[in-house]
């Protein structure tokens, strides 16, 4: 019984659950959020205008990005701006490396298809953009 005491407390006492990548992102405002900094770093406010969401959720989601190493703050006179750290992103990318054969044919293929479109009847293609 002592030999496995020791196991037993680092099981249940000791071992903090971690969210993964994964389940961060699974939440749609959390992505969002993500998608916005892609583009460039924003503060509270700026996020909260751009999604609509009230700023207790934004704050939230921002601490849960934050505590995973998804994003980073930085203190710019009184507010915060956040930022991407993509490299914790990188889980995700080497997961869906395996898959990218799947779409990359399609996206090759479409693209083929759209030049040889444009070759063949350039006024066609307008008039079906427009459309």
């Amino acid at each position: 019984m002592i030999k496995y005491s020791f196991t037993g407390i680092c099981q249940f006492g000791y071992i903090k659950t971690v969210e993964s990548v994964f389940e961060i992102i699974a939440e749609p405002n959390r992505r969002a959020i993500l998608s916005l900094l892609a583009q460039d770093e924003k503060s509270v406010g700026e996020i909260e205008r751009e999604l609509g969401m009230p700023q207790p959720s934004v704050s939230k989601h921002l601490r849960v990005l934050r505590d995973a190493g998804v994003v980073e703050a930085k203190v710019d006179a009184q507010r915060r701006v956040y930022s991407l750290r993509a490299e914790r992103l990188e889980e995700v990318d080497a997961w869906l490396a395996p898959f990218r054969r799947f779409w990359s044919a399609h996206l090759d293929a479409l693209e083929r298809h759209l030049d040889r479109m444009e070759k063949t009847d350039p006024a066609q293609t307008k008039k079906r953009s427009r459309q």
